[in-house]
């Protein structure tokens, strides 16, 4: 499915909806991991450390995740600088989210992967949003994803890579970009839209429901102050407010709002199902390999019987 395919598809609202919750519950199982990607500069990191340590080859030494490598895959685009992509490992080791792989050929370089916490919570993120296409086309990818653990490492990093280099995914609209881009506003955002279903869409708004700040403040672990930073630009853009005076009442969203955040949600989607079909194809080929390699075996063992 392409990216307008997928925003254009009638379910799409309610898969994304699904998925919000599915990601809030990972917040609330683990905040300190998913905080880890809840702002758009954490989330490209994360997710191209992933993508790194999975491409690891035991027999290169030089392979894998490393401070130099992580910082030179988004330094390109600006994304983050080379103290907070090593500020990001530290931090997530100190979590005990990643961990050193000793490295014999050279000690000095250091190598990490991730640890059985954040691969299990990252495999959840991947599996969620296997689920939610499947839902959009009566797939089979989770199952797949479930019976072949190798695909999840084929197209994480594809997915990974593909959405760091697409303009479309880096560079946010304006109305949703002082959520994204801010720390802890993606689970903001995941939690509003958790809320979401077709009764709460009226012709130029989205009812969200009586939500105030102060009780997003609790839930997330964020200062009032930062929160209302977040909503104050779509709340003088006029794309975000409230029914009734001092944030009272209904929250409620612009329906340009909501409609920029799920056309860019859809570009995720249609990167990771470009991944999922391109790691299907390299599975079978590799399946097809061993088949071949296996029965050329077998004839070879009747014809040796047989002499």
């Amino acid at each position: 499915m392409t990216r307008e395919a997928i925003a254009s598809s009638p379910r799409f609202l309610e898969i994304e909806v699904r998925l919000a919750r599915h990601l809030v519950t990972i917040h609330e199982n683990s905040p300190r991991l998913a905080r880890l990607k809840a702002s758009h500069q954490k989330w490209f990191l994360t997710q191209m450390l992933f993508a790194l340590q999975l491409e690891r080859d035991e027999s290169d030494a030089q392979s894998g995740l490393t401070p130099s490598r992580l910082y030179e895959a988004v330094a390109k685009y600006g994304i983050a600088s080379r103290n907070t992509a090593a500020s990001l490992l530290s931090e997530m080791q100190a979590y005990r989210f990643l961990r050193k792989v000793p490295n014999a050929a050279d000690r000095r370089m250091h190598v990490y992967e991730t640890t059985e916490i954040a691969n299990a919570a990252m495999r959840s993120w991947f599996d969620g949003h296997m689920r939610s296409l499947d839902e959009l086309d009566g797939g089979n990818r989770l199952a797949l994803s479930e019976s072949k653990p190798q695909l999840f490492i084929l197209a994480q990093p594809r997915a990974a890579r593909a959405l760091t280099d697409d303009p479309r995914w880096r560079e946010l609209p304006k109305t949703i970009d002082s959520f994204i881009w801010s720390e802890s506003g993606g689970m903001i955002l995941h939690e509003l839209v958790s809320r979401i279903n077709a009764a709460c869409f009226e012709p130029e708004r989205v009812y969200i429901g009586e939500i105030g700040i102060a009780e997003l403040a609790r839930k997330y672990a964020i200062s009032v102050t930062n929160l209302k930073r977040m909503f104050g630009p779509a709340e003088e853009a006029g794309h975000a407010g409230w029914e009734k005076a001092r944030r009272k009442g209904r929250l409620w969203f612009s329906r340009h709002f909501m409609d920029d955040y799920f056309a860019w949600q859809a570009t995720k989607f249609a990167a990771l199902e470009e991944a999922t079909h391109w790691a299907a194809g390299k599975l079978d080929e590799a399946g097809d390999a061993v088949s071949s390699a296996v029965s050329k075996a077998g004839r070879n063992t009747r014809l040796a019987s047989s002499a």
